[in-house]
């Protein structure tokens, strides 16, 4: 048997198998009376039959494990290109030419090949076709169009806008490393797990942990033990493990001598934390406290005097301890849990509270400024993304109230045996809930709490509710942070119109704690139009309906509102001069020059090359149907770094779709081709039945003396010249006979209108024939 021997004593006492002994080693137990059955502890998962002896394992008994089938882990700055897709219509940013609109996939003809590009519209009509492989040079505008003015192709208006921004940008990356590296250069506390009682208190957590999860923790520890100042987000969706993250550390840091600070917006989730910690840390000679609403205000004053004088070593709390009358003797670990319901006021008195000390923050659905210094690399982040093995997607619908619907909904999951939330955005809407809900089901009692009632009265109603005293909870969104009733697996909002974005998907987060399926309904008022902003709301609730969405809708959020300034209180910052994504990646490249402390920022790896070898590169309708999956699959190809990658990404289109059509290898091909372009300084290669054209970025090339020892060995079949002297090249593309054309830089062609445009820069180019 595995290490759990004692258990299947009962198991088999319970079956009728009374005459057991406990053996100490196999060889004990092949001593002993054959026919006596025997427990033993054994390295074996499955049992077996021998001649005189059957070896039953505790997986036999109970069953198979459930196994978790190894997934790809995601990076952090994939997120908000995977969550962003393109849509016929949306506006784009073309790092050489700014704002336009993205106006489908057209298929052209490029020296007799077919080959899929990207239409986009410009000011004045211009129309630019990006070839696939070059989908890199472009990223989102963003979800928010209002007030975007579309750019003009070849004017000076984008430059002159984007440089602007790169210049602030630089200010910002260069404030905000500072801040990380004077918190960086600060000493910490270096906490280090105890052994062997740290491993006990890791065999208290009733389940295993997920892949995602335990990286967290193996994060989280590294940086406790690192001896700087932590400063680390864990983002992870409602109900994945981040307050398991959160109680290992609290266990370090209160074990190695140090006071532990948890910061939670709302009094139903401190008293939650406070008896989950209080049930981890049993037994163990530590002493935890709350400081909220609920505690009288003679305890409360005993929990500050005994925190002052440092007998408390945990202390769970709301704003509360914000408070000036709060003094700690020796705070060492500060851990902020649901970080998006803080202000920006009440996160400085959270530096405040030592210079030093190490900062955990938990978040499912980060604000946009957290998110964006993240992404930047300025704070530390680990992503739980994994959910539970046994965690089921909550089921969302978006309707008009329909009291038959609502009846159906509540009696089901009493049926089942649970339980439903029912929430109402504002407090005066209850009373006239509460008398619909006695008409449409009589039979189920409701119990009533917000934020106007005493804390006896909450206290009082939260733990009739866990007990099962009623079926019906109605609040206002007091339950939208961190609580967790694995009963409680019906959701329903009143004027689901009235809540936010974040507070949409945290009160979702309420049900589906357990292994049922957990329902969803969002009604709104069926006589009332609903604003843009709120319909659009709604609509990304219906759209992220799958388990670990809460990054992806912090994404969204990101998206739609801006970061704003990250150091000061502005919050429509830069973002929406060049867009999110653009954005995005300028920042991080500031973050990375002032990190590396140079003058100037490192070059820019913005450029693509042009490649035209007149063959078919696409991925054809009749391999991947669906427009939306074809265009996400030409992005994904656009960011494959190696070689190794790129195997990988067609092994995983062959597992899809099948068999690799030619065109789809030669955009592969293609993919492998750009990367050793961009490594040799070369930015445009024209290949066809007389010769081959190579053309050097910027007419530079790390040795010309070799260039033109190989011109010369080639002879007449080999010469180099300005690109001036060379015939006009159409960039690839090949076009109506009713428009002219030129190669514009990003591998792009153009739609030129009456005006003759200005000559390109001279660029030396190698011609083969």
């Amino acid at each position: 048997m595995p290490p759990s021997a004692p258990p299947a004593d009962g198991w088999l006492r319970d079956h009728g198998v009374t005459a057991t002994v406990t053996a100490e080693s196999w060889a004990a137990a092949r001593a002993l009376d054959p026919a006596a059955t025997a427990l033993v502890v054994l390295g074996l998962e499955t049992g077996f039959i021998a001649v005189d002896q059957a070896v039953i394992s505790e997986q036999d008994i109970l069953g198979d494990r459930l196994v978790r089938a190894a997934k790809r882990r995601v990076r952090p700055e994939d997120f908000l290109t995977e969550a962003a897709t393109l849509a016929e219509g949306d506006l784009v940013v073309h790092v050489d030419h700014g704002v336009g609109r993205y106006d489908g996939l057209a298929t052209l003809e490029v020296a007799g090949a077919p080959h899929d590009c990207l239409r986009l519209i410009y000011d004045g009509g211009d129309k630019l076709f990006v070839p696939v492989e070059n989908i890199d040079v472009l990223s989102r505008y963003g979800s928010e169009e209002t007030g975007a003015q579309l750019d003009r192709l070849g004017g000076a208006q984008w430059q002159a806008r984007k440089a602007r921004v790169k210049k602030r940008i630089g200010e910002i990356a260069g404030g905000l490393i500072r801040i990380a590296a004077e918190r960086r250069l600060r000493q910490g506390e270096m906490l280090t797990a105890p052994e062997g009682l740290y491993e006990e208190f890791c065999a208290r957590f009733p389940w295993a942990e997920t892949d995602d999860q335990a990286r967290a923790i193996e994060d989280t520890l590294a940086d406790l033990a690192s001896g700087r100042p932590v400063d680390r987000l864990v983002c992870g969706d409602v109900g994945f493990g981040k307050t398991e993250v959160a109680l290992r550390a609290a266990f370090i840091a209160a074990m190695a001598g140090v006071q532990v600070a948890v910061v939670v917006p709302t009094t139903l989730l401190c008293r939650q934390h406070f008896k989950t910690f209080r049930a981890r840390f049993e037994g163990l000679p530590l002493r935890i406290a709350q400081l909220s609403r609920l505690v009288t205000a003679r305890d409360a004053a005993d929990v500050k005097r005994d925190l002052a004088a440092g007998k408390i070593d945990i202390l769970i709390g709301t704003t509360a301890l914000l408070a000036k009358s709060i003094a700690f003797k020796n705070l060492g670990l500060l851990v902020v849990d649901e970080e998006q319901h803080f202000g920006v006021a009440q996160k400085e008195r959270l530096k405040q509270l030592k210079n030093n000390v190490h900062v955990l923050t938990l978040t499912a659905t980060p604000i946009p400024r957290t998110l964006q210094m993240a992404l930047a690399g300025v704070r530390d982040m680990s992503i739980i993304a994994s959910p539970p093995i046994d965690r089921l997607a909550v089921r969302t619908f978006v309707l008009p109230y329909d009291p038959v619907v609502i009846r159906e909904a509540i009696m089901r999951e009493r049926f089942r045996g649970g339980q439903t939330f029912y929430v109402c955005p504002r407090i005066e809407d209850i009373a006239a809930v509460r008398e619909r809900l006695a008409a449409i089901v009589p039979e189920c009692k409701v119990a009533v709490a917000h934020g106007k009632l005493s804390a006896a009265e909450i206290e009082a109603v939260m733990s009739a509710f866990l007990d099962g005293a009623y079926d019906i909870l109605l609040s206002t969104n007091i339950i939208e942070s961190g609580l967790d009733i694995p009963t409680a697996n019906t959701l329903i909002l009143h004027r689901a119109d009235m809540f936010g974005l974040a507070q949409l998907y945290q009160l979702r987060g309420r049900v589906g704690r357990a292994k049922v399926r957990a329902y969803a309904y969002l009604t709104v008022p069926p006589d009332r139009l609903l604003t843009p902003a709120a319909q659009k709301r709604l609509e990304v609730m219906q759209t992220l309906d799958s388990l670990g969405a809460g990054f992806q809708l912090a994404s969204y959020d990101l998206d739609i509102r801006g970061a704003g300034n990250l150091l000061g209180e502005e919050q429509s910052g830069h973002i929406r001069e060049v867009g999110v994504e653009l954005y995005q990646q300028m920042l991080e490249d500031a973050v990375h020059a002032a990190r590396e402390a140079k003058e100037a920022a490192p070059p820019v790896d913005d450029w693509t090359p042009q490649i035209g070898i007149g063959t078919p590169v696409l991925i054809p309708e009749s391999y991947v149907e669906d427009l939306g999956v074809r265009l996400g699959l030409y992005r994904r190809i656009a960011s494959l770094v190696d070689q190794a990658e790129i195997e990988s990404f067609a092994a995983e289109l062959i597992d899809r779709f099948g068999k690799l059509p030619a065109e789809v290898q030669n955009l592969l091909d293609i993919i492998v081709l750009k990367r050793l372009c961009k490594q040799a300084g070369v930015d445009k290669i024209d290949a066809g039945p007389k010769g081959a054209v190579v053309g050097f970025r910027d007419n530079r090339f790390a040795r010309p003396e070799k260039l033109i020892a190989f011109g010369r060995r080639g002879g007449a079949a080999c010469r180099h010249q300005p690109a001036a002297r060379r015939p006009r090249q159409a960039g690839g593309v090949s076009v109506t006979p009713s428009r002219s054309f030129r190669p514009l830089p990003g591998g792009c062609a153009r739609t030129l209108g009456e005006k003759p445009q200005a000559a390109g820069r001279r660029r030396w180019r190698i011609y083969a024939r």
